[in-house]
């Protein structure tokens, strides 16, 4: 029998930037490595992408085919027109599970059959099809091993719910925790109904994946990591950001290369250019975090009274809720735009901090970048990764919101002040250089996401 060219894989990815940015660097290394990778993705996405969403279209990202599948809203609207996000979930398992296998089919007939399905860990459903069709299946998750950790202890029955708000928690794998530490869909699930039980849905077929890969790196979560590893074939291949600011072997690799908005790149770096070295607070919430209207103005009024230079991205769909002439009266301390090129900004020497609201995207990409952050979580996940952020890993302080859980202006200042200017921000630095370096080793020749990334590929070439 003749030896396959090279072992084939498909990656469908979930379109929100979040999710799609690691996927898509995950899927450029292996890529650089031999492997042929298909993205796959749903029909009402491409076409915003094709549109003039003000995304860029697929063809200039790479070089990487894209199939795309359906998720039973192919028309103009998409998900919007699925009347709630239950039933938008139960369509896209029905409809996505029939063409994802038929795509497979497809793939087969054309004489290029995919070896393995990567899939992103809200999808459950495409593990049944990849091992009803006999390929290989792995979830990629795009949160910390820490954070499914919780939701994992939370299925199994070993953390039980509703938690107590006044007790301390201690779970297997985690530092000590309090309630306020865990992902809000776990101590506030009836917050969030929907959420609650995709995130245990992830765990429906999970002992049947042929490997469960994280973007993340073993150093970063050891404990976490090891104990996880006891009852899954998990592997760590983070961080999965651009070559060029990690281990620099792919020179072209310098951008996501897929933005689902666009940044306004010279007006920031020309802007972050003229400003003294760490002297500058960036401050983002993300792609989807809403703040409200008294949460933003407490932000504003804190970036007024820190006295420091910022550069703030408010989405043009936040805008109107900044305090009207705050932009021009603060215009000689900051600059406040609707989207920038965050990698570039973290790696410019202008940027002393990082304020944010701890998605896991940007923490990573914070401590491969050796930049502290002022953490100000708003829910999912990012409470947990505040709490590494300040007392595991130490790179960064977490602002305390009050009783109505809001972050007031003098915290953010303080924090801000503190990491720029005060003791406690030479020791944060310190660690964030250290952090920086263990990220870049990882991804590195013979680090240990490269090592997990070889041996997978060793595995499917086999096959």
């Amino acid at each position: 029998m003749e030896k396959k060219e090279k072992a084939h894989c498909l990656v469908l990815f979930y379109p929100i930037q979040g999710h799609i940015n690691p996927m898509l660097q995950f899927s450029k290394r292996l890529q650089h490595k031999g492997v042929k990778v298909t993205l796959v993705t749903t029909r009402s996405v491409h076409k915003a992408m094709h549109g003039d969403g003000g995304g860029k279209s697929p063809s200039s990202f790479s070089s990487i085919a894209l199939e795309t599948i359906s998720d039973g809203f192919d028309g103009e609207g998409g998900s919007s027109q699925a009347e709630s996000i239950q039933a938008y979930w139960d369509r896209f398992r029905e409809i996505g599970s029939q063409t994802l296998a038929e795509l497979i089919d497809k793939l087969s007939a054309s004489g290029h059959p995919a070896d393995c399905l990567v899939y992103d860990q809200i999808l459950p459903w495409a593990l049944d099809v990849a091992k009803r069709v006999g390929i290989a299946g792995a979830p990629f998750f795009t949160v910390s091993c820490a954070v499914t950790n919780i939701y994992s202890l939370v299925h199994n029955g070993l953390l039980k719910l509703p938690l107590n708000p006044d007790s301390e928690i201690l779970l297997p794998g985690l530092p000590t925790l309090q309630p306020s530490d865990t992902p809000s869909f776990v101590h506030a699930p009836e917050s969030y109904p929907a959420f609650f039980k995709l995130s245990m849905e992830q765990f429906s077929n999970l002992d049947k994946a042929d490997w469960v890969f994280y973007s993340t790196f073993y150093e970063l979560e050891q404990e976490a990591v090891d104990w996880m590893a006891k009852f899954w074939p998990l592997r760590t291949i983070g961080p999965t950001i651009p070559s060029m600011y990690l281990d620099k072997r792919h020179e072209e690799d310098k951008e996501y290369g897929l933005s689902l908005l666009n940044p306004n790149s010279d007006a920031c770096m020309k802007w972050l250019n003229a400003k003294p070295k760490g002297s500058v607070a960036y401050v983002s919430f993300g792609s989807v975090a809403k703040l409200g209207e008294e949460k933003m103005e407490e932000l504003c009024f804190g970036l007024r009274r820190s006295k420091c230079y910022f550069l703030w991205v408010v989405r043009a769909s936040e805008s109107a809720k900044l305090p009207k002439g705050f932009a021009e009266e603060t215009s000689e301390k900051g600059l406040v735009v609707s989207w920038c090129p965050q990698l570039e900004v973290l790696a410019h020497e202008a940027v002393g901090c990082f304020v944010t609201h701890c998605g896991w995207n940007s923490t990573l990409e914070a401590l491969s970048l050796g930049v502290p952050m002022v953490a100000v979580p708003q829910w999912v996940d990012q409470g947990t990764n505040a709490k590494f952020i300040m007392d595991v890993w130490k790179v960064g302080l977490k602002a305390q919101a009050d009783e109505k859980g809001i972050v007031r202006g003098e915290e953010i200042a303080h924090c801000v002040r503190e990491i720029l200017e005060g003791e406690r921000g030479k020791e944060i630095r310190k660690n964030a250089l250290k952090w920086k370096a263990l990220a870049k080793s990882a991804v590195d020749e013979g680090g240990s996401s490269d090592k997990n990334i070889d041996g997978f590929i060793a595995k499917l070439v086999q096959n």
